[in-house]
């Protein structure tokens, strides 16, 4: 499903066909990223507007001088002005021709959010994550499956593993773990169980990527076993 769509879904509004909502309800990867993206939508109405901060004069700057137009909202050049859009038309614009609401699925997941019956806006005071590291996940034998992995750093310092396997579904007889092993693989760290294809997981403070440097996600069994089982997936070392 296209990223248009199940964003406006989070937002509540009747967007997609009949047969593109049924879609979403019966695929995991599409039903995994609507809870996202309606979590976020949650978590801001249920902030309340004492959460709403100002954004930066820099924003209506760049608005003005883009619509060339004052501080005043008067037209500083002759120019006729763009129409305005018709919301209906752009709903049902077809994905393939400039994504016109790829904006919504990004605005959502960097925390800024339009509401539906009325535009408020809701912004994070806090910088974008920065990537401090990063791993080409290769399969390993007997599985045919790749990804990527990063390591993210937030304003306050946290460090979080990011995992993404692609297309690559899960058995549905056990479950993924993501761990950081040492490059001779004497030593490992679990970080968590992957949910679908894709995962965050926070690093503790303590542990030494220069150490425990390469990513590492194996097929585990319901067994109750919390040692790693021995059957990796995808592996890769991290690096900058």
């Amino acid at each position: 499903m296209d990223e248009e769509t199940l964003a406006l879904l989070a937002l509540g509004e009747p967007a997609g066909t009949q047969t593109e909502r049924a879609h979403v309800a019966s695929c995991p990867r599409c039903t995994q990223e609507l809870d996202g993206l309606r979590e976020v939508v949650g978590l801001a109405r249920d902030a309340g507007p004492d959460v709403l901060v100002a954004p930066p004069d820099v924003v209506w700057e760049r608005i003005t001088d883009e619509l060339g137009l004052t501080r005043t909202g008067e037209r500083t050049t002759d120019e006729p002005a763009p129409p305005v859009a018709s919301l209906d038309a752009r709903r049902r614009r077809p994905t393939g021709g400039g994504r016109p609401w790829a904006w919504v699925a990004g605005a959502a997941a960097a925390g800024v959010l339009i509401g539906g019956t009325g535009a408020w806006v809701v912004l994070r005071g806090e910088d974008a994550p920065t990537v401090i590291a990063t791993a080409t996940l290769e399969p390993l034998p007997g599985w045919d499956a790749s990804g990527t992995a990063e390591v993210e750093t937030t304003s306050d310092g946290a460090r979080v593993l990011v995992v993404d396997l692609g297309d690559t579904e899960p058995s549905a007889d056990g479950f993924r773990e993501v761990w950081l092993l040492t490059p001779d693989v004497s030593g490992l760290i679990s970080v968590g169980t992957l949910e679908g294809t894709s995962g965050r997981f926070d690093l503790p403070d303590g542990l030494d990527l220069a150490e425990f440097s390469v990513v590492d996600v194996s097929e585990e069994r319901f067994d109750g076993d919390p040692a790693h089982s021995g059957d990796s997936i995808v592996r890769g070392p991290l690096g900058v």
